[in-house]
């Protein structure tokens, strides 16, 4: 009896020991994505004015992606696409889901990454923002991830909001942001001894900016932003825009801070891949427009007529990247990458096989994250059909000289910038209605590529 009570607590001690150490080899996940926050309003970017540490020490420690683009310039599209790895056409999601059409029926119709991950031994997570449909069948717990804590559209408070808890909404007190990420710290304590994968959705630093706690606000209240306006926009009112923008961020970064310090206490930190970027860049004065890909013109204070754009200030986003194990810190990598090879990558990350049936545009970029060399991206896309408050249908071909934006349906719209000479896209060459000798070859290979993905905006009917 007493060998045999010694051989039973061996096999038991081995199994425990052996489940401990397949946790510890996994990599954990955690995926933040922020709702309006464009590459320059981050201080890793080079912009002085803005406080967000906890951002910059992800890129110091980690990877500085320099070239990172979304694939549409506003959210529910852009997030179908970093879910789905598969272009808004595709997924039925080409602007921002209004609640009339989330109320109708319409939700992400696609297989996600969470939901391989789930099949391969990963608890899953999100928290915070979906807008990718309200419908029971849309549901984050039916698209990949275990747990959800957040809300289903697209819009919420800053200070006091109601959030699904438990599968129940309920009115929380504090601010968004620390309630998400208090929820994102339970998350991360409770399944420390398995392999997790968090998707951590903020809502800020969209719109309404505020209110913040006043230790995020304070460090502006006397800071006059460098923000260049022009053609009668009020330089006092943007001002102040970025003022509460630059607020709403810090409030971000502080509780990203918080999370960071929790992995470091657990000691997950080394084998913890984390990854933040935004759903889609944002202006809020530059090109004279305010917010995104839907901008409206600016003029004396206030928002006038939509300006449909996929400007870079637009569609360029933050990318950094942290993982001890595997990443050199202080990298900094020009690749262009985008927010569609975010399936490819984190399965090619986590070394999680492709299952056969998916079939996700975009690369894997993970090679990169382990200094491996990836081949030349001669050209990145975009497309955005924008129905809601204003009418456009947007593709984009980006070179590493020019940018061409085709505008169907409409006449002397279409967009030729020089990005060598340049770079902020002031000056579009084909607004004198002229030719130019780039644009035959820019335009076949657009078409060559909305062809390969039956872009509906071909068909004579769409």
């Amino acid at each position: 009896m007493r060998t045999l009570f010694t051989s039973l607590v061996s096999c038991w001690a081995l199994t425990i020991f052996s489940t401990v150490a397949l946790a510890q080899t996994k990599p954990n996940l955690i995926a933040i994505v922020t709702d309006d926050q464009g590459q320059w309003a981050c201080g890793a970017y080079g912009n002085s004015e803005i406080r967000t540490p906890h951002m910059d020490r992800i890129g110091r420690e980690g990877a500085l992606f320099t070239n990172a683009f979304t694939a549409t310039p506003v959210c529910s599209p852009s997030r179908a696409t970093y879910l789905s790895g598969l272009w808004p056409t595709e997924v039925g999601i080409t602007d921002f889901l209004a609640v009339m059409e989330a109320e109708a029926g319409m939700g992400l119709k696609a297989s996600t990454w969470p939901q391989v991950l789930q099949k391969n031994g990963y608890t899953t997570g999100l928290i915070g923002k979906w807008h990718l449909g309200t419908h029971p069948q849309y549901h984050p717990q039916k698209l990949g991830f275990d747990h959800f804590m957040g809300f289903l559209g697209g819009g919420n408070s800053p200070m006091n909001p109601t959030l699904e808890v438990d599968g129940k909404d309920q009115k929380l007190k504090g601010t968004l942001p620390d309630l998400l990420v208090d929820d994102a710290i339970r998350f991360v304590e409770a399944n420390r001894e398995q392999p997790f994968a968090l998707c951590l959705h903020f809502r800020a630093p969209h719109l309404p900016y505020g209110p913040v706690p006043e230790v995020d606000s304070e460090p502006y209240e006397k800071l006059t932003p460098s923000v260049v306006v022009e053609n009668g926009a009020d330089e006092k009112q943007v001002q102040q825009w970025n003022r509460e923008y630059y607020a709403s961020v810090s409030s971000v970064d502080r509780n990203i801070g918080r999370l960071l310090e929790t992995l470091d206490k657990l000691g997950l930190e080394k084998n913890t891949l984390v990854m933040f970027t935004s759903d889609h860049g944002y202006n809020n004065g530059r090109h004279n427009v305010d917010t995104k890909g839907n901008a409206n013109w600016i003029a004396g204070g206030v928002r006038g007529p939509k300006r449909p754009n996929m400007w870079d200030s637009s569609i360029r986003v933050p990318l950094l990247v942290r993982w001890p194990a595997v990443l050199k810190a202080g990298s900094k990598i020009d690749y262009p990458v985008m927010n569609i090879d975010m399936f490819r990558t984190v399965l090619g990350a986590l070394q999680v096989p492709l299952p056969a049936d998916a079939k996700p545009h975009g690369l894997d970029y993970s090679p990169l994250l382990r200094g491996q060399p990836m081949p030349d991206r001669p050209a990145i896309f975009g497309q955005y059909d924008l129905h809601n408050a204003g009418l456009a249908h947007m593709r984009m071909i980006r070179t590493p000289q020019y940018k061409y934006v085709r505008h169907y349906k409409c006449n002397y719209m279409d967009e030729l910038y020089d990005l060598t000479t340049d770079p902020d896209e002031k000056h579009n060459i084909l607004g004198n209605r002229q030719p130019h000798p780039a644009v035959e070859n820019l335009k076949a290979q657009l078409v060559k590529w909305q062809e390969s993905i039956a872009d509906p905006v071909l068909k004579s009917d769409y």
